[in-house]
């Protein structure tokens, strides 16, 4: 036992600090429209609200990445959490729409700086050979919150109150952050040179051809998937289905998701890694595709696999690629591309083609959103296949 603890026990505590903080991070989720609205925003302000978050979060992940490498990873982390949590007491004190906006950058702010730090942390703690099930179970357990800490909030509101939700997610996020500068595991720091030659050297990433073949896989994934997450809603209920059967649709895809991450984890590492990107983008594709072919909910459901199943295949592989394709003083920045590239992908997914969408259609947009992912994949393969060449 004590042998498994000096191996793993690290490693187990990642992956609870991030299920810890993911879960009360999102009690706040399905809270925020109702608290907002009760404060008199509309659908636009509580849309505004959510993207200031996201813009946040793009915007800060790559300095905060830049960071997590200069002055270590557990710095930015456990600072990431304390301002997940201020931000949570702040929207339960807000009066006003415009209140919770401003909270909610300081929202994206750490959340910017907890996930690549805890990113780089997986990498630093587990060998090379062992990153595709080391990602692979630590994402299981990053969206296992994602997907059970709505429900939570969403009980918490109607039982507490919806003020109350944001009090107890930000005093529970507070111990999650005591415990991390405790708990998390102490990796060799990094070399401190001076900041224009970390800067200097960040720079030379822009040249690493497999990281930005991994940063254009990631965007073009989440390209689509913010279209999906935009649009299905309004798509299904001109379909005439209600928000129980859109849920049911949600559910299923965040249960694929989750329960495939550890097997696609443990293939990773047996497997050319390029190679389960590949099938989960096509597999992604098709299930976006196929989801403006609209025939009954069983249909539906069945895309909802493809989604969910493409995108673990896809990202648990990126994952241990991007932590592979980079030293490991400069692990903290790529981390944070890695996590800008998400952001700015579903926001492009979203606004992209939320322009066009009204003229095309639903179904059509889905297939753009199919086109851009498969094309980014065309990308990855020619970048990836002309580094082993040279």
């Amino acid at each position: 036992m004590s042998h498994f603890y000096r191996k793993y026990g690290p490693f187990l505590i990642l992956c609870l600090a991030g299920f810890a903080t993911f879960f009360c991070s999102y009690l706040r989720i399905p809270v925020l429209p109702l608290f907002a609205a009760s404060l008199g925003a509309d659908p636009a302000r509580v849309g505004m609200i959510n993207g200031t978050f996201m813009l946040a979060t793009g915007v800060l992940s790559i300095p905060a990445g830049l960071l997590a490498d200069r002055l270590g990873r557990r710095i930015p982390a456990i600072g990431g959490i304390l301002l997940i949590s201020v931000s949570s007491l702040l929207v339960a004190r807000c009066q006003t729409p415009g209140q919770i906006g401003a909270a909610y950058v300081l929202f994206g702010t750490g959340l910017a700086a907890f996930a690549p730090s805890m990113l780089s942390l997986v990498a630093d703690t587990m060998p090379p050979e062992r990153l595709g099930r080391a990602y692979g179970w630590y994402t299981t357990g990053i969206y296992a919150a994602m997907t059970f800490g709505p429900a939570a909030g969403g009980l918490m509101g109607k039982s507490l109150g919806l003020r109350q939700v944001f009090n107890v997610s930000g005093v529970m996020l507070l111990l999650i952050a005591a415990a991390a500068a405790a708990m998390l595991p102490r990796t060799r720091a990094a070399r401190k040179t001076g900041l224009h030659a970390m800067i200097a050297a960040s720079i030379e990433l822009l040249g690493n051809r497999r990281l930005i073949a991994c940063l254009v896989a990631t965007a073009g994934n989440c390209f689509g998937f913010g279209a999906f997450l935009s649009f299905f809603p309004l798509y299904a209920a001109g379909k005439g289905l209600d928000a129980a059967s859109v849920g049911i649709v949600f559910g299923v895809h965040g249960l694929t998701n989750v329960l495939c991450r550890i097997p696609v984890g443990m293939a990773a590492d047996r497997v050319d890694r390029c190679c389960i990107v590949v099938v989960g983008l096509l597999v992604f594709a098709a299930g976006l595709c196929a989801t403006g072919l609209f025939v009954s909910m069983a249909v539906l459901a069945a895309c909802a696999v493809l989604l969910g199943g493409g995108m673990a295949l896809t990202f648990t592989a990126l994952g241990a690629l991007v932590a592979e394709s980079v030293p490991a003083a400069q692990r903290g920045l790529a981390m944070g591309m890695f996590n800008s590239s998400i952001y700015f992908g579903l926001m492009a997914g979203s606004a992209g083609l939320g322009i066009f969408i009204a003229g095309i259609g639903y179904p059509a947009g889905f297939a753009a959103g199919a086109v851009v992912a498969v094309l980014t994949l065309g990308c990855f393969g020619f970048m990836m296949g002309k580094r082993k060449m040279t």
